[in-house]
């Protein structure tokens, strides 16, 4: 090859590396997002046997994903006693050590393949309207967390 050969093919290289360093969001990962949505409860399923974890007085929430995760923690924490101690007994904590099912979508309090309470045979406290909580979520090494605000219930 000539000179002007690998002039021109290190130019090509140079600027198909500066390329790649500005287009380099093509390679990440997208972010995971976390969602909740209050749910009504049909006026059939009033009428059967709530379980612990459901309060009357507040619509059903379900929290979601943008792709299914692997679950390995879970924890709800009313918002307000977080914020002024860090090691607040959680409302419901599942953990998983190794077999969680990935899911892309939970409701509170349902019990979820693979993950268990951290504490032995422990039940979700049920929510109260109008409070806010946060929910951490790990994923392995991924740590989210979401906070919301459970509905009262619309008669």
């Amino acid at each position: 090859m000539t000179r002007k050969q690998w002039l021109l093919l290190a130019i090509a290289v140079v600027l198909a590396g500066i390329s790649l360093y500005l287009n380099k969001d093509w390679f990440a990962k997208d972010g995971i997002q976390i969602y909740h949505r209050s749910r009504p409860i049909p006026a059939a399923l009033l009428r059967r046997k709530m379980n612990a974890s459901e309060n009357p007085a507040v619509e059903p929430i379900v929290f979601g994903f943008n792709r299914r995760l692997k679950l390995t923690s879970l924890k709800v924490v009313p918002l307000n006693a977080f914020e002024t101690n860090k090691y607040v007994l959680p409302l419901w904590y599942l953990i998983s050590e190794s077999n969680s099912v990935p899911i892309k979508d939970f409701a509170y309090g349902m019990p979820i393949k693979g993950m268990h309470p951290k504490v032995k045979e422990a039940v979700p406290h049920p929510l109260e309207p109008d409070v806010p909580y946060r929910l951490f979520v790990e994923a392995g090494e991924i740590k989210l967390q979401h906070d919301f605000i459970p509905m009262p219930h619309q008669q």
